[in-house]
């Protein structure tokens, strides 16, 4: 059996690290399979305009609500901050302005399933895209439940219950992702002809 010294035990990273890098990996690969497939059928439909005439998005109102939900990173990312501080009153609130960004980016988002002029069987960019900003909007509903759980974990602790900042950094770590993926899909889907 061995032992484990004080200066190695400093260097091990936390299981909560580790796990959280492994989760967001193979989320990853996930999204990295959808651009995989999105380019790969793009790349077969050569002989057709892509995404093709009958397709119209909303770009300028789906760019606004990016800057949300890119600001929502920043937002997240100060209520790390505060929590970490000890000032969890104060990160619950930048928490809860990080849902209300998250949550108009997801309304329009159904909004735009709602009112684009094409559906999944239009063609094979709009299956892409609905099946694309599906899993995208799957993955921001789960981070705002996650931000819930987390705002009730804040109201529910003590000054002194540490164990709401790992908490918070995993529910960070995930919203970033989130935001970043949606980043590449905005670009793809919205500008990559």
């Amino acid at each position: 059996m061995s032992v484990v010294t004080e200066a190695q035990a400093r260097w091990r990273p936390s299981l909560l690290a580790v796990g959280t890098t492994i989760w967001l990996a193979s989320e990853l690969m996930f999204f990295a399979g959808l651009f995989a497939s999105y380019f790969t059928i793009r790349a077969a439909d050569t002989p057709r305009s892509w995404p093709g005439t009958e397709i119209k998005l909303a770009t300028e109102r789906d760019l606004a609500f990016t800057v949300l939900l890119v600001a929502s990173s920043f937002t997240m990312q100060h209520a790390v901050g505060e929590i970490d501080k000890g000032r969890r009153s104060t990160g619950a609130k930048w928490v809860m302005v990080t849902f209300v960004l998250g949550a108009a980016f997801l309304a329009n988002q159904l909004y735009e399933w709602q009112v684009v002029n094409f559906r999944p069987s239009t063609s094979a960019y709009s299956s892409l895209f609905f099946i694309m900003t599906g899993f995208h909007g799957l993955h921001v509903l789960l981070g705002l439940l996650a931000m819930l759980g987390l705002l009730l974990r804040l109201a529910a602790g003590t000054s002194g219950d540490r164990g709401a900042e790992p908490a918070a950094a995993v529910v960070t770590y995930y919203w970033h992702f989130v935001d970043v993926v949606w980043i590449g899909l905005f670009v793809t889907l919205f500008f990559v002809k």
